[in-house]
């Protein structure tokens, strides 16, 4: 088993210059690449005529792979549907949320309810597994690309309607975990139901999260309708698709439910684009964030991932699209082997002469490989990659675990109070997140699909939408011995985002030994303190007043009406104990107090010291039980860590001294001494 190294190739670019795919697998061989990934857009040249197919130059694709020792991931086209089939089925295209249907164009502007578009992939997908399912380079199904977006068209709206039927039973049902009697927004016939749309009803909550989650298993269903075209002649190739992050600061993707859809594909790979060397924020805190995610996806199934696109400089759609520099491609690439990856493959690998992309990074670039930089920097990590096939199939050992929940995310984007500015939930996932990332300790980033045991420390910030189900799992995970954290705004709602009778579930407020009274909410300016001990913390947009019951005063509140009265406790239960954060604080607070945590659970650290928390030491542990550290330096300056003894350098060979200089953006990869 190797490492992956490569990624999105668009040999159909380039049918009028055959000559330069075979260049391009030149290339290939000297920059260490050992799998393409190719088809996801050529749908139109695939099919350039409805049932006419032209497989040639895939055929020539596959052929100089295998020639090259090259594997091949191939994709289904359905990502971007060919001019003449919305054409003549103009029912494939989207109806957008204004009830609008859309022109031709861009992708993902299809309809994934549509009969016609699902005949159409089922065709084309098994024409494909017909040819290519038996190739000896066939490495992996790639469906799709990005799944995303939703369609508002009648047929949409007729497979919702069934989607609250099979899940509710009856109208009164509906109305009533709707809370319909709110505005006399009372269903009588099934067929008043709509999805949410601007021309017509977002503010009912449950029907938000409701479609959501319905947009959710339509694209799932989606997925399996490919999958099942492909598996009628290759059904021993693993099948998967490739996840995403949002925004500029990788927050998981918001239009699916991944924790639901990582339980069809086989593995879980995603696209990683970071904002390296931007003006907002450090190297490190960027690279915290790029480790929150891949810790969340590597634990989805529990299992290495890969990462399906990166870019080896910059990327084509930020505001401003720096490129990596010298050093970075390499650190930024070991990072994502370190949490947890088994691949680097990029988007893309010859850059595009026109459109949209052709300025996004590649590995082939404009400027000839023999004097560009990006393509040198990607033939070094390849060499690098290769030393390391050791570590395919190795996992990240973890006691700790945040937990994150998509429906709770949706829930609190749509909340209608407290503060509309101050939610920040992902925020508040990265610091709590934080003191662990920087003290070296490896974390799990989990959802309600995970198992609990195992785990010494579960931490739970701004659960506001939490089941019974969820609680019940939480109970038994601390009476068996556990640690569990929540923090204020928990608790609050159910599934259908009811609030809860007494304003918080009971049985969490039995686990917490704790009555939560109120929660009070600050203006940015304002503030108040947290007395911990001789210390004091600032505290900010948040602070909840709640009475002890069983629960233990750790700190209290320095200030106002509720001046004296506990801010954070602590309550034993079974053989575990329950704490509770009842106010937002600073990063100093957190620090301080998961610090103790990790002393009192006896909790370990990949690290013993090092001269700054711009350094990150992660560990893979492989089957044999062979340990690797990948120590990472994400400053331009040079820095100092201290690991345990008897590590080996995997590069060299040699042993190395516990105390190890780093570099400005420099990795080593070591590992234990067997």
């Amino acid at each position: 088993m190797k490492l992956l190294h490569g990624g999105d190739y668009f040999p159909e670019q380039w049918q009028t210059q055959p000559e330069t795919i075979k260049e391009d697998f030149a290339y290939f061989k000297q920059a260490n690449i050992n799998t393409v990934t190719v088809g996801m857009f050529a749908w139109s040249i695939l099919e350039p005529e409805e049932d006419h197919f032209n497989f040639a130059w895939l055929d020539q694709v596959f052929d100089l792979a295998e020639e090259n020792g090259i594997k091949v991931i191939l994709g289904t086209p359905s990502g971007a549907r060919p001019n003449w089939l919305a054409s003549k089925y103009p029912d494939v295209l989207r109806v957008n949320s204004r009830l609008e249907r859309n022109l031709f164009g861009g992708r993902h502007n299809h309809c994934f309810t549509s009969v016609n578009y699902r005949e159409r992939v089922r065709i084309v997908n098994e024409k494909l597994a017909e040819r290519y399912g038996q190739r000896e380079s066939l490495l992996m199904w790639h469906l799709s690309n990005e799944y995303s977006g939703e369609c508002h068209c009648e047929q949409c709206q007729s497979a919702f309607r069934h989607w609250l039927q099979e899940k509710y039973g009856t109208l009164e049902a509906v109305n009533q975990a709707y809370w319909n009697t709110f505005w006399s927004h009372t269903y009588t016939d099934w067929q008043q139901i709509h999805s949410p749309t601007e021309v017509g009803e977002m503010a009912v909550h449950a029907l938000n999260l409701d479609w959501r989650r319905f947009v959710t298993d339509q694209t799932i269903d989606f997925y399996l309708h490919e999958k099942a075209a492909l598996q009628r002649y290759s059904d021993d190739v693993p099948v998967t698709t490739n996840f995403m992050a949002d925004t500029e600061h990788l927050i998981p993707f918001q239009a699916l439910d991944y924790s639901k859809f990582s339980q069809v594909v086989d593995v879980v790979t995603w696209d990683c684009y970071p904002a390296w060397h931007n003006d907002w924020e450090s190297e490190a805190n960027l690279a915290l964030k790029v480790g929150f995610i891949n810790d969340l996806y590597r634990s989805l199934k529990e299992q290495p991932f890969l990462i399906m696109e990166s870019s080896p400089s910059f990327v084509n759609w930020h505001d401003v699209n720096r490129p990596k520099r010298p050093g970075m491609h390499q650190l930024a690439s070991m990072q994502l082997l370190a949490h947890g990856s088994d691949s680097v493959l990029y988007f893309q690998m010859r850059a595009s002469k026109g459109s949209s992309e052709k300025f996004h990074g590649s590995v082939i670039g404009h400027v000839p490989p023999e004097r560009n930089r990006v393509y040198q920097e990607v033939a070094t990590l390849g060499q690098r990659m290769a030393e390391l096939d050791g570590l395919v199939g190795s996992m990240k050992q973890s006691e700790v675990a945040v937990y994150y929940d998509w429906e709770n995310d949706w829930a609190l984007q749509d909340i209608q109070g407290f503060s509309k500015t101050g939610m920040h939930y992902h925020r508040t996932l990265h610091d709590h997140y934080r003191p662990f990332w920087q003290q070296d300790v490896n974390v799990d980033v989990i959802t309600k699909n995970n198992a609990f045991e195992g785990y010494k420390l579960l931490i739970m910030p701004m659960v506001y939408l939490h089941s019974e189900d969820l609680l019940e799992k939480i109970q038994t995970f601390v009476k068996s011995g556990g640690t569990v954290v929540y923090t204020y705004l928990s608790g609050m709602a159910n599934e259908t985002d009811l609030v809860y009778e007494g304003g918080t579930l009971a049985g969490l407020q039995d686990l917490l030994g704790v009555i939560i009274n109120e929660t009070d909410v600050y203006y940015p300016s304002q503030t108040n303190q947290l007395l911990l001990g001789d210390a004091t913390y600032q505290v900010h947009d948040y602070a909840t007043v709640f009475e002890r019951t069983s629960a233990e005063a750790m700190a209290y509140y320095g200030s106002d009406f509720y001046q004296g009265e506990a801010a954070v406790s602590v309550n034993h239960y079974g053989d575990g104990q329950a704490y509770y954060i009842g106010a937002r604080t600073g990063d100093d607070f957190l620090a301080t107090f998961y610090t103790d945590l990790l002393e009192q659970l006896n909790i370990s650290s990949n690290s013993s010291t090092k001269t700054s928390q711009d350094v990150s030491v992660q560990t893979r542990e492989a089957i044999d039980g062979t340990v690797y550290y990948f120590a990472m330096n994400f400053s331009n300056q040079l820095q100092s860590v201290e690991l345990s003894p008897n590590l080996v350098d995997v590069s060299t060979g040699q042993e190395v001294e516990t105390s190890l200089d780093l570099q400005a953006f420099e990795v080593k990869v070591l590992i234990s001494k067997t």
